[in-house]
């Protein structure tokens, strides 16, 4: 199924998961050439059979439901949820396209957290709240909140995926499917929505203790071996308080999460807004913060500084971090023992840089470098030129972060070796590492680099004199950034008087240098 196009549009990518009802791709878009995600639900399987007594008919009121959730909740704005790029059908599938949120879902989060900090499980919870304050207000009702559908972003964003998927599925969201499996998940299934009885945003605060109670504990208060088992519980059974458990949990909190899950709905708390101010006094505060938040991930930083940028998300310039977490996709092809073709993935690459389709390429480079490693050699001359694709491939998709540590890695590799061609190369790419350093704002990092790069560019100003020019310009612009006007024109000077020797008075280089001293002399004057 790998490379299915779906709508003439999404091209599917790599498989994040499935369920009996469908399965969730990374994609491409082809038409703005982006990365996404996109949910495929199987009409056929979710209907069953229709009022008429077909599933032909029960399948098409499918669709049209489903077509026509989706336009309503693609008009909540929230940061707190996923955006809704597209819906429809394609074949026996409908389709909801998303945008790819980096991170990882709650459930990962919290088995990689364990025992999660109360804290943050007060903060996830908060920003739960105030996604489903403006989902409630449409109204909507999600109906299957759970850790699988709350994604924690690099900053510490909780995202809430799926909105008003479950009530596509069925108005009645209890009734077994002809598959035997109940709609919705039953662990985080209010006893309302377990009987059938009509739901509302009372159903979701539900679903919101049970999530509040599992980061608490580590587990739902309701389990079994069956679905109807959990269901019997949530109906007869009472939670056992968090506090019995883990002593260190606020009263308050504990008091809240009972509240939470009460049987009875009259008995939550009336919204979403009056769970927010319960849990605000728990909520950490910017001046008893110790400093910024630990780590990507981590929940509690869009309180601790709010609305602060994430400039050391992947490292800084001068002290790169890895890449961006991207799930890109495997090789398109393999050979007969199973092993990714790197040839046909090459292919691949040139084909959609063909059509201007640059982050797939990047995407597919970045995928196949371990494969091409592993196969031919990290220092061999495969992995190199393919090492010089994905680099050049970056910049080209303006993804200088990720680019920045590729130059730098190819100019130490051909640093190391001997020759004229092998130092010309080592210069190119130091060259292109300082340009990404430019365009990322670190004004001092690219000049420092430009200056010294300077030498040895002059030193081979016989085979290319424009060069040392073109870095002489930067390194004029980068003066000017930086506020050192002065120096900024004695450069601009004399680069003016050499680049009309070389190129010739009316030559568009000269005249946007000499544009640029007219601007400095009027500024200064």
């Amino acid at each position: 199924m790998n490379g299915r196009v779906i709508a003439d549009r999404y091209e599917l990518a790599t498989l994040l998961g499935q369920g009996g009802m469908g399965q969730v791709w990374t994609a491409y878009d082809r038409r703005l050439d982006r990365r996404v995600a996109v949910k495929l639900l199987r009409a056929d399987r979710m209907a069953g059979p229709g009022p008429g007594g077909g599933d032909a008919d029960a399948a098409d009121e499918l669709r049209r439901r489903f077509v026509r959730e989706c336009r309503v909740t693609a008009q909540v704005d929230h940061r707190g949820l996923v955006t809704v790029h597209d819906a429809g059908s394609d074949g026996a599938d409908l389709y909801l396209v998303m945008g790819h949120v980096e991170g990882a879902d709650l459930a990962d989060h919290l088995a990689e957290h364990d025992p999660y900090p109360w804290p943050w499980a007060v903060c996830v919870a908060a920003q739960l709240c105030a996604a489903l304050s403006a989902v409630h207000a449409v109204p909507i009702v999600h109906r299957d909140l759970k850790p699988r559908n709350v994604m924690v972003r690099p900053d510490g964003v909780v995202t809430v995926l799926d909105l008003g998927i479950a009530a596509v599925l069925d108005t009645d969201t209890t009734r077994l499917t002809h598959t035997g499996s109940p709609i919705g998940s039953p662990a985080y299934m209010a006893p309302e929505q377990a009987m059938g009885g009509t739901v509302g945003p009372y159903t979701d605060l539900y679903a919101l203790g049970v999530l509040l109670h599992e980061l608490l504990v580590g587990s739902v208060p309701f389990a079994g071996s069956t679905a109807l088992g959990v269901l019997h519980r949530h109906l007869h059974e009472a939670p056992v308080p968090v506090r019995r458990i883990r002593p260190e949990v606020p009263e308050a909190l504990e008091a809240l999460v009972l509240r939470l899950l009460a049987k009875d709905p009259q008995a939550r708390p009336a919204d979403a807004h009056e769970v927010y101010q319960a849990l605000a006094p728990m909520l950490p505060r910017p001046e008893h913060g110790t400093g910024p938040a630990t780590g990507p991930m981590d929940p509690t930083r869009p309180f601790l500084r709010p609305h602060a940028p994430w400039p050391d998300r992947f490292g800084r310039p001068d002290r790169p971090g890895p890449a961006p977490a991207v799930p890109a996709p495997p090789p398109r092809r393999a050979d007969a023992a199973g092993r990714p073709d790197v040839a046909a993935a090459v292919d691949e690459v040139k084909r959609l840089l063909d059509q201007g389709r640059i982050t797939q390429a990047v995407d597919i480079l970045g995928a196949i470098l371990p494969a091409a490693a592993a196969e031919h050699g990290e220092h061999s001359a495969v992995v190199r030129s393919l090492r010089k694709q994905y680099a050049a491939t970056l910049m080209d998709d303006g993804q200088y972060r990720r680019a920045l540590p590729e130059l730098r890695r190819l100019a130490d590799e051909y640093a190391a070796e001997s020759g004229p061609r092998a130092l010309r190369a080592s210069l190119q790419f130091r060259y292109e590492a300082a340009q990404c350093l430019e365009q990322l704002g670190e004004p001092a990092a690219a000049l420092y680099e430009y200056r010294g790069l300077l030498p040895s560019f002059e030193q081979y100003a016989a085979d290319d004199p424009a060069q040392p020019l073109d870095v002489r310009r930067r390194i004029g612009h980068l003066l000017l950034s930086l506020g050192d006007r002065p120096a900024a024109h004695d450069t601009l000077v004399r680069l003016l008087h050499d680049a009309e020797r070389l190129h010739g008075p009316h030559h568009p280089f000269p005249g946007e240098v000499r544009r640029t001293l007219e601007w400095l002399g009027q500024v200064c004057g």
